[in-house]
Formats: C-alpha cells, structure tokens, sequence
C-alpha cells in the first residue's frame, strides 16, 4: 500500500517524540492521481489526533515529478505568508523506511470540493462567487510572495521557465506515450514556436485548482489550506492562471476534467478571473491564451503519464477507466484555446 501501518507507527514515536503514534490506522486518500496521501491515526484516536503523509506513487514512472523535499521545502516556507498551507511536522529522506522519501504535516479541518459541493454547503450563488473570488485572491497572495524573503531564492530557475515546461512535457509525453498522436506532437511543436516573453516570476503551485484547496467549513470563501504543491517551483505566475482555467468549465461547456461544480450558478466566469486576477496581481494578461494551450497540453501529457502508470500496476487500486480518452479533447481545447482565445 506504500505505507504500512507496522512501520509508520513505530517511526513516528520516534519521529514525533510520541508514544502514542506506536500503532496507527492508515487510510489511503482516494483523490489524487499522482503522489499518494494517507490519513495516520493513532490506535484509539480520534479524527482530531490524525497527521497526513505523503509519498510518490509506487513505481514511479518520472521520479524528479515526485519530489517530496520540494513539497516539504515551499510549505514550510510559505506557513507564515497570506498562503494557507498545513503546519509541516517531519521530512524523511530515508528511503530504507518506506522505499521512497516522505513527510508529515497536520491534518487541516476543511471542505474538500471534487465533483460536487457538499449537501447544505455554498447553496447561494453569492456564496459560489465567494468561493471563485477567495481561489483568485489566494492565488494572487501566492504570486506576490517574494522568494528570497522566505528563503526560496534557489527553488528553481525564472528565467526561460515557460519554454523549459514546454520541453519538460514534452519530454514527459515522449516518455509515456500511449500511442501515436500527430496532434499531440503539433501541439507541442505550436507551444515551443511561440513562448510569450515571461514579465513576472514569483512561486508558481503547478497545479492550482478547486480540489486542491480545503475550503471554510463555515464560510464559503475562505481558503483553510492549499495542498499538492509537488509541481511548484519560480517561475510564470501565469502558467498558474492557465491551469486554473482549464479547470474551470462554464455552462453548457464539456471538458475531460472531473469536476463540473464551476458550471453551477453564482461562479465567476474565467473573464471575470482574469479580470480579478490582473486587479488583484497587476499582471499584464493579454498573452493568456498561450498559458491556457500550454495547460491543455501539460495536462494531456499528465494523464498519459497517469495511464502509464497505471498499466504498469503503480496507481494503488485507483479507477483510471478512460483516461486516455481524455486526451485528444485536452489536445483539441490546447489548439482552440491558440487560435480563439482563452476567454
């Protein structure tokens, strides 16, 4: 399973200076398609005493993709910023304990939105906007965070950032490939040619979206904490912006993501975002369609890999039934997005 309850337990008295950590219950956490996340309980203990772990999937197809000090690295630094995140509690690094590094961080109380909101829970369309705004603005907190000023200098390279992740997906859809795709390799090829000149660099999440985020149990808006941080890194604030969209379907749209709740009544739409977001950020939006083609295409390659690793059995017992449909659509929306706009 990747964490097995007999050595966890017995590594986090030590780790954790507690005794009571000697036994624990483990559950794997369903959502999520890439690092794995586990609830740890102690034996006898309530929801309230629990911790998360979290390590790469087994068998790693691209391992530098699942990079637990990193992860690890920004959430500590950016605790004390406008950016929820959880409270980290340990790193291992050694990978004789449970075959891959992992770390420790608290459990965050919160509403964690996949495929549909919660029974009584954002009902109105105001409390729906609240929630679209509080993503914008915890975004927009995330981009003005100076690296340096929370020890992240290093953590990655701003310059030439947006034609690096263009090689980078390509070379991670090269590698994982499910069969011929001319549309694919043009989409790429189309993504490489016309790199918009980056204006701004700042902390970049990589992934940032509604499930990735627990939402305020008691008030629709407010951000508890922002999670899956594996893909972060300096870089493009707008490759952020890109992802978020590709995320977030109007109505009477059809996209190959898993989550419709953006469709419902109250959300902003992605014009109204951007509009936010440039307000918010400063930022100078108008090569925006590049960053949206960019995200269908990353996220294309994301799920080859996803099949990848599923057909060689490394998904631990998740559901990846037509996932590879998913990405000639993704490829379609990339093309779309480069010649009518992202908006």
């Amino acid at each position: 399973m990747g964490a097995d309850p007999a050595v966890v337990g017995p590594y986090l008295v030590g780790a954790l200076g507690d005794e009571r950590w000697r036994r624990v219950d483990v559950e794997l956490i369903a959502a999520g398609m890439s690092n794995l996340t586990y609830v740890v309980t102690p034996e006898g203990g309530s929801a309230d005493d629990s911790v998360i772990l979290r390590r790469p999937p087994t068998g790693a197809v691209l391992a530098t993709a699942h990079d637990m000090e990193r992860e690890h690295r920004v959430i500590s630094a950016l605790a004390d910023t406008a950016v929820p995140v959880p409270r980290t509690l340990h790193l291992c690094t050694d990978t004789g304990v449970l075959g891959a590094p992992f770390y420790v961080m608290e459990k965050v109380t919160g509403v964690h939105v996949v495929e549909e909101l919660p029974p009584g829970y954002a009902d109105t369309p105001a409390q729906r906007r609240a929630i679209g705004d509080g993503l914008v603005d915890v975004l927009a907190d995330l981009h003005a965070v100076d690296p340096a000023a929370v020890g992240l200098a290093d953590f990655g390279r701003p310059e030439g950032f947006a034609a690096r992740q263009v090689r980078r997906w390509t070379k991670q859809w090269d590698a994982t490939r499910d069969r011929d795709r001319p549309d694919m390799d043009a989409l790429a090829a189309r993504l490489a040619e016309t790199v918009p000149a980056g204006r701004r660099s700042g902390i970049v999440h990589g992934d940032y979206r509604l499930d990735n985020c627990l939402l305020d149990p008691e008030t629709p808006g407010g951000i508890r904490a922002v999670l899956d941080w594996e893909m972060s890194t300096l870089g493009d604030p707008l490759t952020d912006i890109g992802m978020l969209f590709l995320y977030w379907p109007e109505a009477g749209e059809d996209r190959p993501v898993l989550s419709t709740v953006t469709t419902l009544p109250g959300f902003p739409t992605r014009r109204e975002i951007a509009e936010r977001y440039a307000q918010r950020s400063g930022a100078d939006l108008s090569d925006l369609s590049w960053y949206v083609g960019f995200a269908f295409f990353k996220f294309a390659a994301i799920v080859a890999g996803i099949v990848a690793r599923s057909a060689a059995g490394a998904m631990a017992g998740k559901d990846t039934t037509g996932f590879a449909e998913r990405i000639g659509p993704c490829v379609e929306l990339g093309r779309a997005a480069l010649d009518d706009g992202a908006l």
